[in-house]
């Protein structure tokens, strides 16, 4: 597959500098399409969910950073690929959001496209961590981009997010219920909130193992 090796559509500007004691996170740039190529090559770990469903906060939440992805009462804002390079050992992938009924119907398709661009053929990807909404029924969206994760056959770890908006009981037996739903076991779940931090450590881990058990080749 050919790869571009132009430069980023968007470079940081200035963004959160690096907090003492944390593990450094540097952002690497944003990209329109899914060909792009990073050096050095690194394993890749992909944060997908459909718009509102509070990645951003999960993924400052993982990294230890209050605002490294940006973060917005208005969802689909993030409309490009954004890279950040973890430690140089991996590749943290925000991607865009789907499912979001106001976008024009133009940019619902491109963000459609570009993500089964990404999820179907990006080589150095190590797996996906797929956030779903705990009060939320899996929507056609949802579904869909179940049958694109399983067609490709990567490691996929279910991010239950939103837990504090539930009692303990019942946000497991939803937790159940969205499993059941997408085809998934507890296995490959954990119930999170970005607020309380519940599941964050537990998550964190699971990234590190897919980083660890990545045998790809980015070249």
């Amino acid at each position: 597959m050919h790869h571009r090796e132009e430069a980023p559509a968007r470079r940081h500007r200035g963004g959160p500098g690096q907090e003492r004691g944390l593990t450094p996170v540097t952002f690497v740039g944003s990209y329109p399409a899914a060909d792009f190529r990073l050096r050095p090559p690194l394993p890749e770990v992909a944060f997908l969910g459909r718009s509102n469903v509070g990645k951003s906060s999960l993924i400052n939440a993982v990294v230890g950073r209050r605002a490294l992805a940006h973060t917005s009462k208005t969802p689909g804002k993030t409309k490009m690929v954004n890279v950040f390079d973890v430690d140089g050992r991996y590749y943290l992938v925000d991607l865009p959001g789907y499912g979001y009924a106001r976008a024009a119907k133009p940019d619902r398709r491109r963000f459609r496209d570009l993500l089964r661009e990404y999820l179907s053929t990006r080589e150095p990807l190590a797996g996906v961590i797929w956030l779903l909404d705990v009060r939320r029924e899996p929507s056609a969206d949802d579904h869909e981009m179940a049958a694109l994760l399983a067609e490709r056959g990567l490691p996929i770890l279910a991010a239950i997010t939103k837990a504090d908006k539930l009692g303990r009981g019942r946000r497991t037996e939803r937790a159940q219920e969205i499993l059941k739903a997408v085809g998934m076991t507890e296995e490959q779940c954990v119930v999170t909130s970005s607020r309380t931090r519940e599941g964050i450590e537990q998550l964190q881990e699971a990234v590190a193992g897919l980083v660890d058990g990545w045998s790809g080749s980015a070249a």
